[in-house]
């Protein structure tokens, strides 16, 4: 029996209940007192009144009888009225005796009103009928994201697939000329190559977000996550005409997975890189603050308009669709960071000006066993400070 099913039950007996005080009102001076306590009634009406749903109990003339806090906050009573699309419902299955649902969802919503609210209408007894309304407003959202992921998956592996299958053709037209085939040959391993990390990626960022474990965290030192993360992002670099540079080593400590640590560090340096013009720097800088162990990815790029940086870690968001095109982008390293850094307690910060330049900033918690620091460690001079105000999670480049 669902949850619904139990309430109407609850329901049920609390007007059976309530029904049986008032017959035996007329014989109660004939019989002993009962000992005081909660009967029955009290405690369903308790159950009423405490539930997650939306309860509401119509008469026959579709007034309201009973209902309780809930229903009000969503919507489904006001002013001791129910919604005329809930009395519509209750008539109908006054007429037919069967279950109906019924979208209530508010026509305007205000403040921290549920944006759905669904509700199952059906008879209760002599006449009465309840109303079990529900808000499902996060199952709603998630299917709307699942929807959007799905569309995005499809039409990001169309490009590449798409571009494969045509040079392909082309190879096929120009065996006769070897400077033609070879030509071809290298654009096709140049997108089976972002195919390749395109499906990489949406797999990392499937077990970031889904239900797989996470590997057992460890201690792991900062300086070896910046060591190897520079590693991965130093031919990219190299090929961009652009320095890295970091400050001293820190001896800093996390709770962490040292490999998904990386990955999220070598996802900003790339994104710097790719976001920057040649020749410009680009610099890592790590401290430890109020408990977090923070890494600062500074660069000298276009930064990220104000309207923008709300969005730039959703999944397949790019501020200049045409640069992450030329430069093998897939629109999912800055969601990559977002949930490598949530997954470890931490979070991700942007300070960003159009023209100037960007600071993504992965703040994870230090190691509990590492003494609190009163003092910042050094930065190198390009580091540009980050404004505790600014961090505006949400897109991707």
């Amino acid at each position: 029996m669902t949850a619904t099913g139990y309430l109407v039950l609850s329901i049920g007996a609390l007007l059976i209940g309530g029904a049986a005080f008032l017959v035996g009102r007329a014989t109660a001076s004939a019989k002993p007192q009962r000992p005081a306590g909660l009967t029955v009634a009290d405690l369903m009406a308790m159950v009423v009144q405490s539930s997650h749903d939306g309860i509401v109990v119509l008469n026959v003339f579709g007034d309201v009888v009973l209902h309780n806090p809930r229903a009000e906050e969503l919507g489904v009573v006001r002013n001791n009225r129910v919604d005329d699309r809930a009395r519509r419902a209750a008539e109908l299955t006054r007429q037919n005796g069967e279950v109906v649902h019924v979208d209530v969802s508010p026509l305007e919503v205000k403040g921290r009103m549920p944006e759905a609210v669904h509700a199952t209408v059906k008879v209760l007894t002599d006449g009465f009928v309840v109303v079990a309304a529900s808000d499902e407003s996060d199952q709603v959202r998630l299917e709307a994201t699942r929807r959007d992921f799905v569309a995005n998956v499809s039409h990001e592996l169309k490009t590449p697939v798409g571009a494969l299958a045509l040079l392909a053709e082309a190879v096929l037209d120009a065996a006769d000329d070897q400077e033609e085939v070879r030509r071809f040959s290298a654009k096709i391993m140049q997108e089976a190559t972002r195919l390749g990390t395109l499906v990489t990626e949406l797999i990392a960022l499937s077990r970031l977000q889904g239900a797989e474990k996470l590997p057992e965290l460890s201690r792991v030192e900062i300086d070896v996550v910046v060591s190897e993360a520079l590693g991965r992002s130093k031919l990219a670099a190299e090929s961009a005409g652009i320095e890295i540079t970091t400050d001293e080593p820190s001896g800093l400590e996390v709770e962490g997975d040292r490999t998904l640590l990386v990955t999220a560090l070598s996802n900003l340096l790339d994104n710097a890189v790719a976001y920057s013009p040649p020749g410009s720097p680009v610099s890592v800088s790590r401290k430890l603050v109020n408990g977090y162990v923070e890494i600062a990815v500074t660069d000298r790029g276009i930064g990220i308009a104000e309207d923008q940086q709300t969005r730039v870690f959703e999944r397949f968001y790019r501020v200049d669709k045409a640069r992450s095109r030329a430069t093998g982008g897939t629109g999912l390293g800055l969601a990559i960071v977002k949930h490598v850094a949530a997954n470890h307690g931490g979070e991700v910060k942007l300070w960003s000006l159009p023209g100037t330049g960007s600071t993504f900033t992965l703040r994870i918690p230090a190691h509990p066993d590492r003494e609190e620091q009163t003092t910042d460690l050094p930065k190198p001079e390009l580091a540009v400070p980050v404004p505790t105000s600014a961090g505006k999670p949400g897109g991707e480049l």
